[in-house]
């Protein structure tokens, strides 16, 4: 296939439904997959995690966000219900807005300092940038129509089609 005939078919191909449907699928299920994950193990130290204390000693020594205690629990809120939301597409939009800022205040507070690929004890900010960036995919696209969002937004413009009946006059 000649590449100008291959650029036309990946341009058709970009425009269909389905196809961004199953980008906006992808990108909400890894943000899922990587949010939870670290949500989950910083409220309940699953999958190894810190837990609560270890990462409220961890936001008030290392990030200097104090209390420690309210930013860990804000932190392991954010991660794990909003990776849960955007999901399953459930106020995505709002939900990725808190993962972005998240990803945000670990960059300046802890990762930036030690370059995009540290070499040294503490981590780099390059998975802070890729998530942030995917969060604001979610941010200006949505969930997309296979969503709990998009199900939502159906049910409610039925209902909004439906025909209204008038109001029996009242007799006095």
């Amino acid at each position: 296939m000649p590449p100008r005939e291959a650029l036309a078919r990946l341009e058709k191909l970009r425009r269909e439904p389905a196809v961004v449907d199953a980008a906006l699928v992808a990108a909400r299920v890894a943000l899922a997959w990587l949010f939870v994950y670290h949500g989950a193990g910083t409220l309940f130290g699953a999958f190894h995690g810190a837990g609560i204390n270890r990462m409220a000693l961890f936001f008030s020594t290392t990030a200097h966000l104090h209390p420690g205690t309210f930013f860990a629990v804000l932190n392991g809120i954010t991660e794990f219900f909003g990776g849960i939301a955007v999901g399953v597409g459930l106020l995505s939009r709002l939900a990725a807005v808190g993962l972005f800022f998240d990803m945000v205040v670990a960059m300046v507070t802890v990762s930036f300092r030690n370059g995009v690929v540290s070499g040294t004890g503490g981590s780099g900010y390059e998975i802070n940038v890729a998530l942030a960036g995917l969060a604001l995919v979610a941010v200006f696209l949505g969930a997309g129509r296979l969503s709990v969002d998009a199900w939502i937004g159906k049910v409610f413009t039925k209902r909004a089609s439906l025909p209204v009946e008038p109001h029996p006059a009242k007799s006095p």
